[in-house]
This record gives structure tokens, C-alpha cells and sequence, in this order.
């Protein structure tokens, strides 16, 4: 068997990324607000000072605006929520994004609730949670969907079409990823079963699938003889290990080669899923502004 085609992350951002620019050009044409993009930073993290940084660099870059908030690690949990309320009243602020991690004093999901709904581009407010998970299918996703698993979804859209009736098996039940992914490929008339830690027999599972998707957090963790042949594998983990030369690297939750060997399709890490994030981000932000993609 032929080894795996690539799936372009990279590429269909690039993509999104350009319907993302004429769509906040057609808004602004039309008497729209320039969509306001708001971060905030809490400590000195390097990967998420490098995020943000990044986040809001693209924001710009697709004529929005951007807000950049920097706050210090000793910063107190009621001074984190008064910066929340202030800018869910902003209206130039139409989306709010809040860097995880978080300092360990922080409640996370307590900051996670005080955003406004409307304005939550990262899909992470139980309101929004609970709409896609009761959300009919094939109705409109008029509300912000999570980033990571909208790229997913979309990504395996370029790539098979309609999705309508293929086995797609995900491992892992974050709420974060696994759960969400399940949600939108049921949206999609995907028939899912959700895998996770306390699975029997995970790799007959896994050799099931037509669609694969895995978002575990262990490096290469899911090897090649666990893949159906010909199926789509979608691997959302990225872990920073040691390589042989003793420098750091990064590999997904699959074993790449392994599977690419199997598979008929597969994202490559990185360059897959990463690159579709935040563009799903910006197009969370447009669409919290009123414009579309």
C-alpha cells in the first residue's frame, strides 16, 4: 500500500485565513466594526507569551484589532475578573481569549465563566458547551464553536467531502478536544464512538475506524497496527520529547511513520491541526463582529 497522503493544515489555514481578511474587509465596507480581539496573559510562560504574541500578530494581520493584556503571576483572582467584566462592556472587544494555563492560585473555569458568552471565541463557556452539545444535526453553528476541534471537523471536510455515515472513533474525553470533536462530527452525521484510558481493547477499536482522531496527550502512543488501511487519521496531540541527537522535537499522539505506512490520509505534526486553531480562532472573532467567512 501506497504511504499516507498528507493533510495540509497549513495550506487550508492559509485559506481560511484569506476568506477571514475579506470578510473583515466586507464589514468594514458595510458600516461594521473592525473586530476587536482581546488576549490576556497571566504570568511569563514562554510557549504562551509565544501564542499570544503570535495570536495577536495574525489579528492584525487580517485588519482587526488586537488588545493585549499582560498581567503578572502574582496577579489576584478578583484582578483578573474585573479585567474580564471590563472588557465584556467594551465594545470595541468583540472577542475574549484568556491563555491557559493559568497561575495555580486561579480558579480556571470560575475565569472561563466570567466571560461573556457572546464573546467567548474560544468555545470554552458552559453556555456554549451546552449548545453544541444539544445542537440538531446540520443546523447552523451560529455560536462560538471550540478552535481546535471546528479545524478538526473542517479539516476532515477538505479532506473526504461529506461525512455523512463514516465510523469515526476519537481517544480522548477532554472537555477541551475529545468531547467537542464527538459533538461536531455527530453534527455531521458521523456515526462516533468516544474512546478514552478505561477502554477495553483499544487498538481493536481504533482499527475500526474509517475516521480516526486522537487527542491524548502521549507521545506516539497510537501505532500503526492499530490503524484500519485507508483510513483518515487525525492526530490533535503535540508533545516535545528528546530525540536521538539529545535535541527536542515534536511528535503527535500517533506513531507517524508507523501509521503513514497504513493509513489512506494523515495530519502531520506539526503543520496539521496547529495551523487550523487559530484560524478558527480569527474566524470565531469575525463572527462574534458580525461579519462571516
Amino acid at each position: 500500500m501506497a504511504e499516507a497522503k498528507l493533510i495540509d493544515g497549513k495550506a487550508l489555514a492559509v485559506r481560511l485565513r484569506e476568506r477571514v481578511a475579506k470578510g473583515v474587509a466586507a464589514l468594514k465596507a458595510h458600516g461594521g466594526p473592525t473586530p476587536g480581539l482581546a488576549t490576556v496573559l497571566v504570568g511569563d510562560d514562554a510557549a504562551s507569551q509565544v501564542y499570544v504574541r503570535s495570536k495577536g500578530r495574525m489579528a492584525a494581520e487580517l485588519g482587526m484589532a488586537s488588545f493585549d493584556h499582560r498581567l503578572p503571576d502574582e496577579t489576584g483572582e478578583a484582578e483578573l475578573l474585573a479585567l474580564i467584566s471590563r472588557l465584556n462592556g467594551d465594545p470595541a472587544v468583540h472577542g475574549i481569549l484568556v491563555q491557559l494555563p493559568l497561575p495555580r492560585h486561579i480558579d480556571a473555569a470560575h475565569v472561563l465563566r466570567a466571560v461573556d458568552p457572546a464573546k467567548d471565541v474560544d468555545g470554552f463557556h458552559p453556555f456554549n458547551v451546552g449548545r453544541l452539545g444539544s445542537i440538531a444535526s446540520g443546523a447552523p453553528l451560529d455560536f462560538p464553536v471550540p478552535c481546535t476541534p471546528l479545524g478538526v471537523s473542517m479539516l476532515l471536510q477538505e479532506t473526504l467531502g461529506p461525512l455523512a455515515g463514516r465510523h469515526a472513533v476519537v481517544v480522548g474525553r477532554s472537555t477541551l478536544v475529545g468531547r467537542p470533536v464527538a459533538q461536531l462530527l455527530l453534527h455531521l452525521d458521523c456515526t462516533v464512538t468516544i474512546a478514552h484510558s478505561r477502554t477495553r481493547d483499544l487498538p481493536r477499536l481504533c482499527r475500526q475506524a474509517e475516521v480516526l482522531v486522537v487527542a491524548i496527550g502521549k507521545p506516539e502512543f497510537v501505532r500503526g497496527d492499530w490503524i484500519r488501511p485507508g483510513a483518515t487519521v487525525i492526530d490533535v496531540g503535540i508533545n516535545r520529547i528528546a530525540g536521538p541527537d539529545g535535541k527536542n522535537r515534536l511528535v503527535g499522539d500517533v506513531a507517524f511513520a508507523e501509521a503513514s505506512a497504513v493509513a489512506g490520509q494523515i495530519t502531520p505534526v506539526p503543520g496539521g491541526v496547529g495551523p487550523m486553531t487559530v484560524a478558527c480562532l480569527m474566524r470565531n472573532t469575525l463572527s462574534a463582529a458580525g461579519g462571516t467567512a
